[in-house]
C-alpha cells in the first residue's frame, strides 16, 4: 500500500515536470516561429543611414591615459571631441558625448550609452604613447567582430544572450577607412593605416564603431603640433569629414564602402 502511494506520487511529479517542460518548449517555439513579420518599408522612403554620432573622449577622471611633459591624454581627447561635436552639429547631425567634463566613465557605460541610442555610429578618440620617441603617426581601429543584436526570442534567457554570435563589422571597417583617409589628408601625419583591434568600447557596441589614435604623445614632433590649436582643429575637421563622407556613401547606397587608403 505504502509502496503504491510512493509510485503514484512519482508519476504525479513526472507528469508535472513534463507539463512544465512542454509549456516552456511551446513558449520558445512561439517566440521563434510565430512572431509576425513586420511590413516592408516603402521603397520610395529612403531614411538617413544614421542620425546620431556618439563621440567618446577616451579616459577621464582618475584615468588620465597617456602622459607626456605634463600633457594628459584625457584633456586632449575631450577637447578634440568637443571640436568634432561643434562641427557635426553645424552640419545638422545630433551628437552624444560619453563624458562632457573631467569625469570617469567605465568602458561598459560608454558601450551602454551607444547601445541605447538608435540609428547611430560610435567614434572613440585617443592618443598613443610609444616606447620609442621616434614613434609617430595616426591610425584608426575597428573591431574585427562586434556583438550581435539580441533577438527578442532569447532576450528573456540570459544564458542564451552570451552565446549570441559576433557579427562581422564591415561597416565599421569602412567608417575607419574614411576617417583615416581624412586624418592623413588634413594633418599630413604619418599614415599608420586602419587596423582590427578588439578594444572593449568598439567590440561591444552594435552600431558601426571606430577608435581613432590621433598621434603619439611620446613624439616631440607630434607634441609640438598638438600644442597648436589650429592643428587640433584640423584633426577635428578630419574626423568630421570622415564621418560625413561615410554618411554620404550610405545615402547613395553604393554597392561597396571599401576605401583605398593613401600611401604613407
Amino acid at each position: 500500500m505504502f509502496r503504491g502511494r510512493l509510485q503514484f506520487r512519482g508519476i504525479q511529479n513526472a507528469v508535472a515536470w513534463l507539463g512544465l517542460l512542454l509549456m516552456i518548449a511551446s513558449f520558445v517555439w512561439w517566440q521563434l516561429l510565430l512572431q509576425p513579420t513586420p511590413p516592408a518599408a516603402p521603397e520610395a522612403a529612403v531614411p538617413a543611414p544614421f542620425t546620431v554620432v556618439v563621440l567618446d573622449p577616451g579616459h577621464g577622471g582618475q584615468d588620465s591615459g597617456a602622459m607626456y611633459a605634463g600633457v594628459l591624454e584625457k584633456d586632449l581627447t575631450l577637447e578634440i571631441a568637443q571640436r568634432v561635436d561643434r562641427l557635426l552639429q553645424a552640419q545638422g547631425l545630433a551628437t552624444v558625448l560619453t563624458r562632457v567634463g573631467d569625469s570617469y566613465v567605465s568602458l561598459a557605460d560608454r558601450a551602454a550609452v551607444t547601445n541605447r541610442a538608435r540609428d547611430c555610429i560610435f567614434v572613440s578618440i585617443h592618443f598613443n604613447e610609444g616606447n620609442k620617441k621616434l614613434s609617430g603617426g595616426v591610425e584608426t581601429y575597428y573591431a574585427e567582430h562586434q556583438i550581435a543584436p539580441v533577438a527578442s526570442a532569447i532576450s528573456w534567457l540570459p544564458f542564451l544572450q552570451t552565446a549570441a554570435p559576433a557579427a562581422p563589422s564591415t561597416e565599421s571597417q569602412s567608417l575607419a577607412g574614411f576617417i583615416q583617409e581624412a586624418m592623413v589628408a588634413r594633418t599630413q601625419a604619418v599614415n599608420r593605416g586602419t587596423k582590427a583591434g578588439q578594444f572593449f568600447v568598439i567590440a561591444n557596441v552594435r552600431a558601426p564603431a571606430v577608435l581613432v589614435e590621433g598621434g603619439f604623445l611620446s613624439s616631440k614632433e607630434e607634441m609640438a603640433k598638438l600644442a597648436n590649436g589650429d592643428y587640433r582643429e584640423q584633426m577635428a575637421e578630419a574626423i568630421s569629414d570622415g564621418i560625413l563622407r561615410y554618411r554620404e556613401v550610405l545615402k547613395q547606397r553604393q554597392p561597396t564602402l571599401a576605401v583605398t587608403e593613401p600611401k604613407s
